[in-house]
């Protein structure tokens, strides 16, 4: 029986894939083999020695210790693209609200309240005040083309704008899936000197940390709109509100809203609704059991952040899964004790992802004892043999 610790609500449709005579999950489970986790902040959370695994029904990762979560080779796992549709519609309809001042204009429309017959006027009379541009033709720059990026690429070039794309790590499965209408550039300062909207969606990241800063904006066209669905401390605030106030900038649009953004002239800032839908709750959760599952049956790993990306069946009598760093020698030393406890290696993948790597060997024989043997090696982490 493995134990599944849910540390938020967790859609059932995703749960309900768990086999209940394999699987024992809920929010009470102590000592998990994996954990089920949504936006709870898990830093301080001790993580046990049984711990396998940990999939966050989302993208961002930022509320798990991923450092600490290599060094004592527990997968940690997301869900890209199960909420991009999501969130695209969102960034869609954000467009739009920066452009013709659609949350301003509802507010003011509610200090009408009481006017009677005189509110038809009204409204003609001060409905200039939020006159703006139509998207239709205007450049937009997408920066970062993951999932969400390249869907909220194709749609804006499917309402008719002149969409502009970045992104260094564009895989080859992405560009075929973006829009031949979509102009792929190679940096983005050719979005920041050419685009009248730009959205992002990168990961935080150091080097992305802060990368919309005074100078960058300095280098946008004037009255640019700027939308901001992936993480707040990817822009410098201070600057935004310097931009909104000076006319460097027309509008903010944020899912991110902080105290010092609330109130400030041009600012649109949403409750962090980016993936608040049944459909990507439901998506999300169905994707993290499942990769929770075949790694926990299976041994392999799909959607990893902190490992690489492996797959193998089973054609032996057992597969040996380690977890090790990634340095030299450490093939040679998992290979040899294998070979001389009398199995025969039938198959083996090996992948790295920076420090760390995922080696499986697919073996034939009596396993009995393997385990300890291998963790002996130097610079393995953790071992597991499936059968």
């Amino acid at each position: 029986m493995y134990n599944i610790q849910t540390l938020n609500k967790i859609a059932a449709c995703g749960t309900d894939l768990m086999d209940k005579s394999k699987y024992a999950f809920g929010d009470d489970v102590k000592n998990p083999d994996a954990i089920l986790v949504r936006s709870a902040a898990m830093h301080d959370m001790e993580l046990g020695d049984n711990l396998l695994a940990i999939a966050r029904a989302g993208a961002g990762t930022n509320n798990i210790p991923i450092d600490k979560c290599s060094e004592k080779g527990v997968v940690v796992f997301n869900t890209p693209g199960a909420n991009a549709n999501a969130v695209k519609e969102l960034v869609i309809a954000a467009l739009l609200m920066s452009s013709r001042k659609i949350p301003a204009s509802l507010d003011w429309i509610k200090t009408l309240k009481g006017k009677g017959d005189e509110v038809g006027k009204l409204v003609e009379k001060g409905k200039s005040q939020f006159a703006g541009p139509e998207i239709m033709g205007k450049k937009l720059g997408v920066i970062g083309l993951g999932a969400i990026g390249i869907l909220v690429a194709n749609a804006a070039a499917a309402l008719g704008m002149d969409v502009y794309g970045a992104d260094p790590f564009l895989s080859v499965d992405g560009a075929l899936k973006l829009s031949g209408k979509v102009h792929y550039v190679k940096s983005n300062k050719e979005i920041f000197e050419q685009c009248d909207y730009i959205t992002l969606h990168v990961p935080l990241l150091p080097d992305t940390k802060g990368m919309i800063n005074a100078d960058v904006i300095a280098s946008m066209k004037k009255n640019v709109r700027l939308l901001n669905f992936s993480r707040d401390a990817l822009v410098d605030e201070t600057a935004i509100i310097d931009a909104l106030n000076n006319g460097g900038m027309a509008c903010y649009v944020t899912d991110f809203p902080t105290d010092a953004l609330i109130g400030v002239d041009g600012v649109v800032a949403l409750p962090h609704l980016g993936a608040s839908t049944p459909e990507s709750e439901d998506n999300c959760a169905v994707m993290a059991v499942k990769e929770i599952m075949d790694y926990i049956e299976n041994g392999n790993i799909k959607n990893s952040v902190n490992l690489p990306n492996v797959e193998m069946t089973i054609s032996g009598s057992a597969k040996i899964c380690v977890i090790h760093k990634n340095v030299e020698g450490v093939i040679n030393s998992l290979t040899a004790p294998v070979s001389a406890a009398g199995l025969n290696i039938e198959n083996m993948m090996s992948k790295s992802k920076k420090d760390y790597a995922y080696t499986c060997l697919d073996v034939s024989g009596n396993t009995t004892g393997i385990e300890s043997k291998l963790m002996e090696a130097a610079n393995v982490i953790s071992v597991r043999v499936i059968k």
